[in-house]
């Protein structure tokens, strides 16, 4: 009875999308089983305090409501505020705090949070003593600041801190003090847009190549500068325990501020004019300053102009200093990077970045340090002798990690290792960090400064498999001190004590929830933290397994097989599957045929997850592998269509092959670059009986310089480009396909207007399609009565056109 209702509601809902028309309809409840999984309370998250003595676990929310995703907010400048907070508009916060000790004893919630908690910005002084975090009412933030010890909080400010542009506060290393965003104490009201306009607003390039990525949520005209400056620009603050506050150096649009490991100096990056209408606030001018404790201006680093011409390849950098960085290993030390190739990855070069320093007080020349042929991808300082450099190509997929000596530049660097980023089954893990006396990130050693310890993710043929292993400086050789074991997956989180083996873990199996572990790895004991409930145990009814298969290549695929509770593969009926997928690109057909993820997980899914599926009779064929290949000079998007579709072929006749399977009730899905891979499937095969993308890009001359992993432009590329377009090949569509995008869609590329133009073709061309848009809903879907209505959609278009096919 309760199926005839669904199918009743959803004709009446297709009786408004007869012909031509466009209706509005209420948002529709999925079936019981699909609301109760969706509704499963999230599970805390859970910071571990700087000295290891101390959990925080963090309560988060259920999903929020349509309501919650309506409130007001502008878009500027390609990012997402709300005016009235002077924070995000899309957060998601917590709503409780509990302290425990690190071996899971004497949990306390905290007393005195507000009567309605909206927590975010969660951070440890970096003695372990305190937590200060912000707290959003209807009208503003507030900042807090919780005591771990008397498991208590209280209030440091009124309604004045902003959040616009993403950092709100720091720690100073006294752990007595903090320095926060402010509201410009006496801003007056907002600007207004006048209702008539003074003139056309203009754009000119007199031949100035200015080739960029498609954004959204840009700014337009003087009035969206007006806007933006009013909201994004700040007063630094410095507060302290007792919420005495004294304002810091000059106001202005400040996009970050970093104290001195010592605390002696702030360097502060802000954004300048003159701004643009074509990137980013990330790409505007910047001018970079150092200064001392008193607000008073040390130094002038660099101005930064605006970045809006970078050379063609994701290996591109402006040129000039960039990546201003405190060293962690210094009370107070400045490095950067420079490009030596004029930032270009074309340009012919013996290095391509250049390291330099700039010691306290700041008034000397620079000092040229490391020279790197590889663009620079980071540092882990250790100790005076001692740190790791990692450089990467992108052209290559090539990485290298060295060591090299800080102090001395004439020493050479020594390569660790040189390996591809693709090859996850040779990763040897990262190195491990812990906390110094200034509260900074270090190389993690032993007792003798001999030993540092690795933590990795173990890929395998037979899935993933954490590993902890420990590395020595003198011979260069890994020793394996711990890996997690069937059936259980559990990977390391926290090195606490390196000397006496002691890790933090997260464990569990098919059958068990995550939880939180000590880990004693010389004793080989453990003692579990945490207590989290089983949040979907309905999931746990569900039948899954890991599959392998082949691609008529030979490239090796995987995927993990969900199936109904109690269905019985090979002498039930054939099932109706849902093969849900991404495609990823790859240099080498070896790296492309590794195996992800582990058959020991337990199964939770995300609001939106296409596994929930199997509880509607479906078998799902979750993170089907999709690699698209381009070895040696050949380049992955040219047969792009062509791996597509003997990707899909192979996981199709591996799941007919096991029994579970009917060929011809076979449904595709795919979210982003995954709705894209669903309409090409369904324009260049006949393999699926309905597919449905959610927020795809379908049209690739409106993405004309470069998407996902494509470097080349249109006009390089454009009979790729125009192959890769569904929407050139509307008129091929023979299959049923279900469109869904949020309105209010900003991630790059993905403009709502792809699906519509997508869904006017294909109508046009007198397919059988149907277009969802979502109110106020993003890239991703977040409020719950869309994602609930989302998945009615689905359940619908799927039982119509592939479990009840004839």
């Amino acid at each position: 009875m309760k199926k005839n209702v669904h199918l009743f509601l959803f004709a009446l809902a297709f009786l408004f999308f007869a012909g031509q028309g466009f209706s509005q309809i209420q948002y529709q409840l999925p079936p019981a089983e699909i609301i109760e999984l969706v509704d499963a309370p999230s599970t805390p998250s859970m910071l571990i305090s700087p000295s290891n003595e101390a959990v925080l676990l963090v309560t988060n929310p259920d999903l929020p409501s349509i309501e919650d995703m309506a409130a007001p907010e502008l878009r500027l400048a390609g990012i997402r505020f709300n005016p009235a907070t002077n924070g995000s508009s899309r957060g998601r916060f917590g709503t409780g705090l509990t302290f425990t000790n690190i071996d899971g004893s004497n949990q306390r919630p905290v007393l005195g949070l507000p009567k309605t908690p909206k927590i975010s910005n969660t951070s440890w002084s970096r003695d372990g003593s305190k937590v200060a975090f912000t707290h959003t009412t209807d009208s503003g933030i507030e900042l807090w600041v919780a005591d771990v010890q008397t498991a208590t909080a209280k209030k440091l400010t009124g309604e004045v801190v902003n959040d616009v542009l993403g950092t709100t506060f720091s720690w100073m290393p006294d752990n007595k003090t903090l320095i926060y965003s402010a509201i410009v104490e006496g801003r007056g009201p907002a600007p207004t847009r006048p209702n008539v306009a003074e003139g056309p607003v203009v754009q000119e390039s007199l031949g100035r190549r200015a080739a960029v990525r498609t954004f959204q949520d840009l700014l337009k005209d003087v009035y969206d500068e007006a806007i933006f400056d009013y909201y994004a620009t700040s007063q630094l603050v410095k507060v302290d325990l007792d919420g005495n506050n004294r304002r810091f150096g000059q106001a202005g649009v400040i996009l970050s501020y970093n104290p001195s490991p010592d605390g002696n100096y702030l360097m502060v990056t802000q954004i300048m004019k003159p701004y643009s209408y074509i990137v980013t606030l990330r790409s505007f001018p910047q001018k970079i300053e150092l200064l001392d404790m008193e607000g008073n201006l040390v130094r002038l680093l660099a101005e930064v102009p605006l970045t809006d011409n970078l050379p063609q390849g994701f290996g591109a950098v402006r040129t000039g200093p960039r990546s201003f960085t405190w060293r962690s290993d210094k009370p107070a030390s400045l490095y950067w990077v420079e490009a030596q190739d004029g930032g270009d990855p074309a340009a012919e070069s013996e290095y391509r970045d250049q390291l330099f320093y700039l010691e306290a007080p700041f008034g000397g020349e620079p000092i040229p340090s490391l020279q790197l042929r590889m663009r620079y991808a980071g540092i882990t300082w250790g100790r005076n002798d001692f740190a790791l450099v990692a450089e990467s190509w992108r052209a290559t997929r090539m990485m290298r990690l060295s060591s090299f000596h800080p102090t001395d530049p004439s020493l050479a660097m020594s390569v660790l290792w040189e390996r591809s980023m693709e090859d996850r089954y040779n990763d040897p893990g990262s190195f491990q960090t812990t906390l110094n006396e200034y509260g900074r990130s270090v190389l993690q050693f032993d007792r003798r400064g001999r030993i540092l310890y690795l933590f990795g993710q173990g890929a395998s043929p037979q899935g993933n498999r954490p590993f902890v292993d420990e590395y020595d400086l003198r011979t260069g050789q890994t020793k394996r001190l711990w890996q997690s074991q069937a059936p259980w997956y559990e990977y390391p989180v926290r090195l606490l004590d390196a000397d006496r083996g002691l890790v933090i873990t997260r464990r569990e199996s098919v059958e068990v929830q995550p939880n939180f572990f000590l880990r004693d790895l010389r004793r080989n004991r453990m003692t579990q933290i945490t207590n989290f409930p089983d949040p979907s145990p309905k999931l746990r009814e569900l039948q899954k397994e890991l599959v392998h298969y082949e691609r008529a290549d030979g490239i090796p695929l995987s995927g993990t097989l969900y199936l109904p509770a109690g269905y019985r593969p090979g002498i039930d009926a054939p099932l109706p599957t849902m093969l849900w997928a991404y495609p990823r690109e790859f240099k080498s057909a070896d790296a492309a045929g590794q195996v992800s993820g582990s058959p020991y997980t337990y199964t939770r899914v995300g609001a939106g997850s296409a596994v929930m599926l199997a509880t509607q009779g479906y078998a799902v064929l979750d993170n089907a592998s999709f690699p698209i290949v381009g070895e040696g000079d050949a380049e992955p998007n040219d047969t792009f269509v062509e791996q597509l579709v003997a990707n899909a072929e192979a996981a199709i006749n591996k799941l007919v092959e096991m029994g579970v399977t009917d060929p011809n009730r076979v449904a595709v899905s795919g979210h982003s670059y995954g709705a894209f891979m669903t309409a090409n499937l369904l324009s260049h095969s006949n393999l699926f009986a309905a597919g449905v993308a959610r927020s795809g890009a379908y049209n690739r001359t409106l993405t004309p310089f470069g998407f996902q992993g494509e470097e080349r432009t249109y006009w390089q590329a454009s009979e790729t480009y125009d192959l890769m377009s569904p929407f050139m090949h509307a008129d091929k569509m023979k299959t049923p396909m279900l469109l869904i995008h949020g309105i209010d869609d900003n991630n790059s590329g993905t403009f709502p207007i792809q699906s519509e133009r997508y869904y006017d073709a294909l109508r046009g061309h007198g397919a059988t399609v149907r277009l969802v848009m979502l109110p106020h809903e993003s890239h991703g879907y977040s409020a719950r009565e869309s994602v609930l209505h989302m998945h009615w959609e689905w359940i619908e278009w799927l039982d119509r056109y592939v479990k009840n096919r004839q």
